[in-house]
Order: C-alpha cells, then structure tokens, then sequence
C-alpha cells in the first residue's frame, strides 16, 4: 500500500490528522466535461463498455477536486447483463431488463461473462492514471438489490414485485440470488486483479423488507460475498452499503461483517455513531440536497456529520449519489469545509 493513501488507510481502521473524502457518483452528469464527452460517445450504457471513455470519466472528478477516492465509472447491472439478461436505457426513465424473470426461468439466460472484461480494462486505465495517493475503488450491485431488477426488468419504488415473488417462490428466488452472488464475487475478484485497492457493495433497496426477508436476502447474501472476497484478497477493505436499512444497521454490520459501512442521509450520525461497534469505519452521510442547497446550511450540515464522528474513523461522503443539479460551486465549498477540519 502507498503510505500517502489517506482513504485506504482509513478504511483499513486508522485516523489521520485529514479526514478523507469522496462522493458517491462523483463521475457523472453534474460535470461539464462528463456532459461533452457523453454527447460525442453516445448513450451511457455505450460509455461504460468503452473502456477508454469510462477511464476517462472515471479521473476527471479527481482532476477537478482533488478528492481521496476514485470510483470505477460503471452500473451495477452490467451483472444481470452478464448473467443474460438483454439491458438498455430508455431515455428519462432508466434501465431496462429482458427478459423480466418473473415471467421467464432463470435457466433460459444464455450467460455472457465477456461482457465484463471492458471493465476490468477500465480498471487498468484508471489505476495508471491516477495520482499515487488516490484510491481506486471498484464496487458490485449487492444481491437483493440487482434480484428485484432482474424480476421487474425495471426499477420500482417498493420493489413489491421482487418482494412478492420472494415470499411465493423462495426455492426460485434463491437460485437468481445465488447466481448473482455467484458472479459478483468472481467480478470483483476481476477488479481487484486489474488494480482495485477497495471495493463497494451497494445494497440500494435494502429499506423496504421484513426483519426476517433482510436476514435472509440482504445478510447472507452479503456475507457470502465479504467472505469469499476477504478470503481471495485480505488486504482488500469491503464497505458495505445498504442504503435504508436504518435500525436495521447494527444487524447488517453483525451479521456481513464488512470493513466498512455507508450510512445514507436519513440516518441519523449521533445515533450511528453510539450504536454502531466502534472500531468500524463509517462513510457518509450527506444529504445530497444539502450540498445543493449550500451556503450556510451546507455547511452546518458537514460540522454536524464530522463532529458526531470524531472519535471514530470516518469518510466523508454523501448519504448516497450526487445530483445532476449540484453546482461544481457547492462541491468545491463541501471539500474546503471538510479539508479545514482537522481530526
């Protein structure tokens, strides 16, 4: 490890007199340059599989602010992509799957691992381009969160499709969770021999089940990925991510184990912090309408997030992605605000 990399060191446990810092789709639409090269390169799914194009992307937030992580340019459907599934974008509303596995078996998907190997080629891009003090981190869709995808064939608000056939066809639902867990272990261990120093694991509906569909979908799950990755790659940090869990955390970080947690804006950093085992890491929590908001608020919000956990190590981080309307303005008071803390 590269003693200057102040986010890997922190995931890994320690504190630094600095607090790192970097946002979850740091890389994106809220980026002028991001805005130029997509409308020459085409759709974004187009993006993501030119390898030279995601790099690109990829680096040009850290060439902007500077921030302690670099987070792989990609989607966490390239996995059903991968196991079969037909994916595309429709324009406004999002990603598309086909065929929906609520009418179809899981059996009829014809796998197509090669579509994975434009990202590990990303990978080897960004990892020669960045500075030597940036972490590069790659991340997966965690399984309950692509599963209800790969059921609906689209995103939802309650995901109650997915829940549905969950509690109807749990012998059917465990083979599609067992498949995705399957392949995702063998594509992060794909990230982290192309040069990955720390991966994510974004369980993004995780909010909306039952104590005992959690244990069962969004826990084990998750675990078997944490342990077949720590076990591949020791020296690899894990951040789990299970976005609306809220009292649901402490269970998660029990039960998966992972080196590190996210906390997304709705929880609460003092409550976190008090229940939350101390030796772990957390990342977050901003509210990304914060950040657009800015000014005085914005900076009351970052005060409150870094003292609730000074004592702990922590990330600074949104409480999930960046939006397309923050102004680059906002995102360059949030890093002076948080690069004038000391820990």
């Amino acid at each position: 490890m590269n003693p200057d990399r102040l986010l890997l060191s922190t995931l890994r446990g320690h504190k630094s007199e600095r607090l790192p810092l970097w946002l979850m789709r740091q890389a994106g639409r809220y980026l002028p340059e991001y805005r130029e090269l997509r409308m020459k390169k085409g759709g974004f799914l187009e993006m993501v599989y030119d390898s030279e194009s995601a790099a690109e992307v990829t680096v040009q937030p850290i060439r902007r602010f500077g921030f302690d992580g670099s987070i792989l340019f990609s989607d966490i459907l390239v996995i059903p992509h991968a196991l079969g599934q037909d994916l595309w974008f429709e324009e406004g509303e999002g990603p598309r799957l086909a065929p929906r596995l609520i009418e179809r078996a899981l059996e009829e998907l014809q796998s197509a691992p090669e579509r994975l190997q434009p990202i590990y080629a990303t990978v080897m891009m960004v990892r020669a381009a960045l500075p030597p003090e940036t972490t590069l981190l790659g991340f997966a869709g965690a399984p309950w969160t692509v599963a209800t995808y790969m059921l609906n064939g689209r995103g939802s608000k309650d995901q109650s499709e997915a829940r549905r056939y969950a509690y109807a066809q749990p012998e059917a639902f465990t083979k599609v969770i067992d498949a995705i867990v399957a392949l995702t272990i063998t594509y992060l261990k794909g990230q982290i021999d192309a040069g990955v120093d720390a991966v994510q694991l974004f369980e993004s509906w995780a909010g909306n089940l039952s104590p005992a569909q959690f244990e069962r979908w969004v826990i084990a799950p998750n675990a078997a990925i944490v342990d077949a990755i720590r076990s591949y790659a020791p020296h690899v940090p894990i951040i789990g991510f299970p976005k609306g869990a809220g009292g649901k955390l402490r269970a998660f970080v029990d039960g998966v184990n992972p080196s590190a947690i996210g906390l997304d804006e709705t929880v609460d950093p003092v409550w976190a912090n008090a229940e939350l085992p101390a030796h772990i890491p957390v990342q977050g929590n901003l509210d990304p309408l914060a950040l657009i908001a800015g000014g005085p608020t914005l900076d009351a919000a970052v005060d409150r997030i870094i003292a609730a956990f000074r004592r702990r190590p922590h990330i600074f981080n949104l409480g999930h992605g960046i939006l397309p309307d923050t102004p680059i303005g906002h995102v360059e008071q949030l890093v002076a605000r948080v690069r004038a803390h000391k820990c």
